[in-house]
């Protein structure tokens, strides 16, 4: 058997002396302070209330054509997005889904289900059920960004007027945001949102829907109305995800192949 040189750790430290009152004090209050320290955030603690608009674009590109069943999606959160108690999912965070299934326009019309059901935040991932309140092509989010009107020499640029997708005006960050009957429906944000109180005229696709406490919502380039599909040529909603199945989204197109680009945007709600 190995043997170990005695290094004389016995004679030079008394293991069994007591410990010192201040130390033991010391190491008491750390205890104390580590069992007081509020514990990482759970799914449960974070869950994102019904109701709750998300404003996301796409990080890549969806195809009826290319994608395949069981495939994985990305997209992420386009501005702060407010939650109860001062908590927001931040700018930036990332929502996962999957392709559920695909036809393509060489199978008949073309179609492409999908569902976006978690969002990762703060080192949590919170399972979400959303449906597909709106959706534009990514040549659409460019023109919400493009001044609406000239703004005055000088002035800074996130002072100018844009116009949002469905027709709001944006007065500039920190400015008000009014409909097309010129009422104030919210406010611009600094990262380049809004947050609106949201309209829904009677007979709306989007009316009816799973809805929390009314609130200001982040729509991120869209309008407080904003409803259905922008500017995707021949291609509808066929199930929002708002009802039975629950969190299923299928687009479809008569005619021709699905193609979204890649940055497209989208406004989720949170139904379950």
């Amino acid at each position: 058997m190995r043997s170990f040189p005695n290094l004389g750790l016995a004679n030079r430290f008394n293991f069994a002396s007591p410990i010192p009152g201040g130390i033991l004090l010391c190491m008491l209050i750390i205890w104390l302070i580590v069992l007081a320290a509020p514990a990482a955030p759970t799914a449960e603690r974070a869950k994102i209330p019904v109701g709750t608009i998300l404003p996301v674009s796409f990080e890549h590109s969806l195809s009826s054509k290319e994608l395949a069943k069981g495939g994985a999606i990305a997209g992420r959160i386009m501005q702060d997005v407010p939650l109860p108690n001062k908590e927001k999912i931040p700018f930036g965070a990332k929502v996962r889904g999957t392709i559920l299934d695909v036809v393509s326009a060489e199978n008949g019309p073309a179609s492409i289900t999908f569902r976006l059901d978690s969002v990762e935040f703060q080192h949590s991932t919170i399972p979400l059920v959303t449906g597909l309140r709106a959706m534009a092509p990514f040549l659409d989010i460019q023109a919400a960004h493009a001044t609406y009107q000239d703004a005055s020499s000088g002035s800074p640029s996130e002072w100018a007027t844009t116009m949002q997708i469905g027709g709001d005006l944006r007065y500039g960050s920190g400015g008000k945001v009014t409909n097309s009957r010129h009422r104030t429906v919210g406010k611009a944000t600094t990262d380049d949102g809004v947050l609106v109180h949201l309209e829904d005229s009677q007979g709306s696709p989007c009316a009816g829907w799973p809805d929390g406490p009314e609130r200001l919502q982040a729509v991120w380039v869209f309008s407080a109305s904003a409803c259905g599909l922008f500017d995707l040529k021949g291609m509808r909603i066929a199930h929002a995800g708002n009802t039975s199945p629950f969190g299923e989204i299928t687009l479809t197109k008569d005619e021709g192949d699905i193609k979204i680009m890649k940055s497209s945007g989208m406004l989720l709600r949170v139904v379950r």
